[in-house]
């Protein structure tokens, strides 16, 4: 019987964050369950360092459903299987410290914990129920490329956000005979570029499943002035990549090893560069960055929250541990966290765009891609 359970939110920020959080604290009390978060993600794991949520009186997880970010915090730099400490000398060694972060949990007496996160996290999650702690996933990322479920919390918003962006900059490139360049988020799934540029109805969505070739994207914007149409939005997803060649980067992020830390970044500005030396027209960019991550979630966004939440705490109660709560064919329901991490099977490996993750990206016979075809959206190809 379950009589306390720990919450603990990892990665990048999204909007949904706390409406997941708020959805396992009103479930867990419905079952006289107590519910605590761990601060600052795995961090908090590592440092023993939780408080009590609740719903009650003046408790931390009351009101926060329109909230954006998290009441408990997040860690992007925390894989405590190859965690990342300063020796005295002032150099840098990785341990192995999650046997301290089990011990943490044995003795604060939770009976399980629900990890909230994208590929990275699920894949430390894994590691863990490998080790014989009760672990639930939800899988958070405005990317959506968790594997094994068909959406993940925070994405709508995140595509809400770059839509709204789309509408503003039609107004300016119609206004100035421009092409204007969106880069978006997204890293090495083109969901938030694609889905955003079809909702906004943009003129080219280049992303990372698909290499493009800058000069058939000229040709689309020129066959667009011809027909009287002096203006573009291209939307840019930050990890497409031209054909035989490379994503552009803006360096590497110190987030320890373990952890996939190339910080992308750069390609609409290479793009519309390009754009306005092939076509003569002028053009800008403008990168959405962090605007895509914060903020109130849209109401898909906190109905999809509440009912992963919901969904991770009766995983709990039935004792499926060891699985991620996802969306199949439209139905809430589970999938092994092994399924998940894929062929990423070496505890405290890297996670991300190698060969052994397992992260979903987009398909050439997805719905959305289809779509932006038929509706005359060029993908760069």
């Amino acid at each position: 019987m379950l009589k306390k359970v720990a919450i603990l939110a990892n990665g990048g920020d999204v909007s949904g964050f706390n409406a997941v959080i708020r959805a396992i604290v009103k479930t867990a009390e419905n079952h006289n369950i107590e519910c605590y978060g761990y601060i600052d993600g795995y961090n908090g794991l590592l440092k023993n360092d939780y408080v009590l949520l609740s719903t009650a009186g003046n408790g931390d997880a009351k009101g926060i459903l329109p909230k954006g970010g998290s009441i408990i915090g997040s860690s992007t730099n925390s894989n405590v299987f190859h965690y990342k400490v300063k020796k005295e000398d002032g150099t840098v060694e990785y341990k192995d410290l999650s046997d301290v972060c089990i011990q943490n949990i044995k003795d604060a007496g939770f009976d399980c914990i629900f990890t909230l996160g994208g590929d990275g996290t699920q894949k430390s999650a894994r590691d863990f129920a490998t080790k014989g702690v009760n672990v639930i996933g939800v899988p958070k990322t405005i990317d959506n490329d968790v594997a094994c479920t068909e959406i993940t919390f925070g994405y709508n918003t995140a595509v809400s956000v770059a839509m709204e962006a789309i509408d503003r900059l039609h107004t300016t490139g119609e206004t100035h005979h421009r092409i204007m360049v969106l880069e978006v988020m997204g890293r090495y799934a083109g969901w938030i570029a694609l889905e955003s540029a079809i909702a906004g109805g943009a003129d080219v969505a280049l992303i990372p499943e698909i290499p493009y070739d800058i000069n058939r994207v000229a040709t689309k914007i020129e066959n667009r002035k011809k027909r009287g149409k002096e203006f573009s939005i291209v939307v840019v997803a930050e990890g497409a990549k031209p054909i035989n060649g490379d994503i552009t980067i803006m360096g590497k992020r110190d987030n320890g090893a373990g952890v996939d830390n190339t910080k992308l970044g750069g390609v609409g500005q290479v793009v519309a560069k390009q754009l306005e030396e092939l076509t003569g027209l002028e053009a800008r960019n403008t990168t959405l960055g962090y605007m895509q991550r914060g903020g109130s979630p849209t109401a898909f966004d906190r109905v999809l929250s509440t009912k992963y939440g919901v969904k991770a705490m009766q995983l709990a109660l039935e004792g499926k541990f060891g699985t991620l709560a996802v969306m199949k064919n439209g139905k809430l329901d589970y999938a092994l966290l092994e399924d998940v991490v894929g062929n990423n099977k070496e505890i405290g490996a890297v996670s991300g765009n190698t060969a052994e993750s397992n992260i979903r990206k987009v398909t050439m016979d997805h719905d959305l891609v289809i779509t932006a075809r038929n509706i005359g959206i060029n993908l760069g190809d």
